[in-house]
Parts: C-alpha cells; structure tokens; sequence
C-alpha cells in the first residue's frame, strides 16, 4: 500500500507533528470525506512508500529522516508556482522553497522530489508570457535536483471561484489551443533544464515532450529505496482517481478544509475562516488528522 500525505492539506507544512505521532503508533483514523464510517490506515506495516504533498518542507525534514530510517522510501511532491501574494499569501518565498528542494534532493536523491508547478492560474498580474518567465527561472533554479515538473491548469470550482473573487484576483480561463500552446513552451523550458514536463489529470493539454503525471509513482518509489541501498518491489495497480490520472493507487490519510495556507485557487478548502479554525484546534496528539 502506497499511503498519501496528502492531496487534501499540507502535512509536511502543518501536521507534521502529528504524522510523526501516527508513524510511531502504526496507523491513522481516516475520515470519510464523503460520509460513511471512518478507515484505519496503516502506517508502517504492510505499507510500500510514502507520498507526501506540501509547499513548505522545512518543519518536515526529521519526520522524512525517521520515516528513511524505517526503510520505507518516499517522494515529496513539492509545490512551487511563484505565483505572488494575492493568490498564495502564505506560501515561502520561490527562493526561500527552491533552497529547500535542493537540500532535499541532496539529502534524499533527486528521485525523492518532485516539483509541482501547478496550478497555473492565469491572471492579470500573471498571464502566459509571466508564468513562462517564472517557469524558466524556477527550472533553471531547481536543475539538477529534480528530474518531473507537473503542471496542471487550474480547475476551478464554486468554491474556487468565490475565493478568488473574495481575494480580488481578476482571472481568465482561455481556450485550450492557447492552454497547449503555452504548455508546449513549458516543456521546452523543462527539457533545457533537465527534466520532463507532465500533466495532472488533463490529456487535452498533452503536446510534444509531455505525458500524463503519474503523481503516485510506483516506480519512482521502487528508484529512491534502490538509491538508498534497499530492494523494494512494489505490486500497486494504477488507480486513478479522475479521468486521465495515470497514478497508482493509494490512501489518503488527510482532511478537506483543515490547509490553512490560505491560496485561493484551493480546491481542498470551501472556507479559509474554517481551515483556519480546525487548525487552531487541532490535536497532534489525537488518532484522526
């Protein structure tokens, strides 16, 4: 079992103190985000690999040490867009994360991390030839530590949209033409700077030099336990969980509505006052995140 840590909040950059608490205890109570009765997921037995998804890394970095001690590999899927305060007011500053991967990636092997520029949110401040720009410049920053950029445009939903407006952020959804366009410039960049260019989730966009994320990666995992001297075959069956996900399965150990970092594209948050909120109550000492 591959377990996500995870796509709906960011554990490395606010619960880490808790994952560390539930990695020593074996397990985790999972909600059902959809109803239903809560899961137990474990966390040491039986389990093939980590996933971990964050825009900050540093307060996680001994929970990656004791979870590499234990002999179970991990990917940090590691999230940078530059993409400015209005829309990502607590996220660190570009440099600030490209320092972090780069240790990252020389402690753990490049293999270990991933860098996610995603989601590209077209916005007056921020149109294609400005997210071009900063692409170029966090690739050439981040050369040589990590081999996968994925890229995703933004999705937006209700909830999204009203985030949006309530931040005062104007913003486009152009044609799909202009959207491949732009990822086949994106994917220029990326190969100029060594890495390969895929797409979360959206085959329509996929142009020359591009193939669909796998974001669970099996055989990325396979490479970084062989990278640390361990031999580790991982049987994991590919699982979407929407169409065009090329990842292979796994569980997710988090929770909607409790990633306070505030961006306000965020699909996994409906209301910022009551991530917030559920933060600020959390328990790291309790078994469900």
């Amino acid at each position: 079992m591959i377990v996500s840590a995870s796509y709906r909040t960011d554990i490395p950059a606010f619960y880490g103190a808790w994952f560390r608490n539930r990695f020593r205890a074996g397990f985790a109570r999972v909600a059902n985000p959809y109803g239903g009765p809560e899961s137990v997921v474990p966390l040491r037995d039986g389990i093939d690999g980590f996933v971990f998804w964050t825009r900050n890394a540093e307060p996680f970095v001994d929970a990656l040490r004791e979870v590499r001690a234990a002999g179970l590999p991990f990917v940090v899927s590691h999230t940078v867009t530059g993409g400015g305060r209005a829309v990502e007011p607590s996220t660190p500053e570009p440099a600030r994360a490209v320092r972090s991967m780069r240790a990252l990636a020389a402690e753990f092997g490049p293999r270990a991390v991933v860098w996610r520029f995603d989601p590209i949110l077209l916005t007056d401040s921020a149109p294609a030839e400005a997210q071009l720009e900063t692409f170029t410049r966090l690739a050439e920053a981040l050369a040589g530590a990590v081999d996968e950029c994925v890229i995703s445009f933004a999705t937006l939903y209700k909830k999204s949209i009203r985030n949006l407006k309530d931040a005062g952020v104007a913003w486009s959804d152009p044609p799909d033409d202009e959207k491949r366009a732009l990822a086949g410039r994106l994917a220029e960049g990326a190969q100029a700077a060594g890495m390969r260019l895929t797409l979360c989730s959206q085959a329509d966009y996929c142009v020359d030099g591009t193939t669909l994320a796998a974001c669970i990666d099996a055989q990325r995992l396979e490479d970084v336990a062989a990278g640390w001297g361990l031999e580790r075959t991982i049987n994991a069956k590919i699982k979407g969980n929407r169409p065009d996900c090329a990842c292979h399965e796994s569980r997710d150990i988090g929770a909607y509505d409790t990633c306070p970092m505030g961006c306000a594209y965020c699909y996994a948050v409906s209301s910022q006052a009551a991530a917030k909120r559920r933060y600020r109550g959390h328990d790291a000492e309790g078994e469900r995140l």
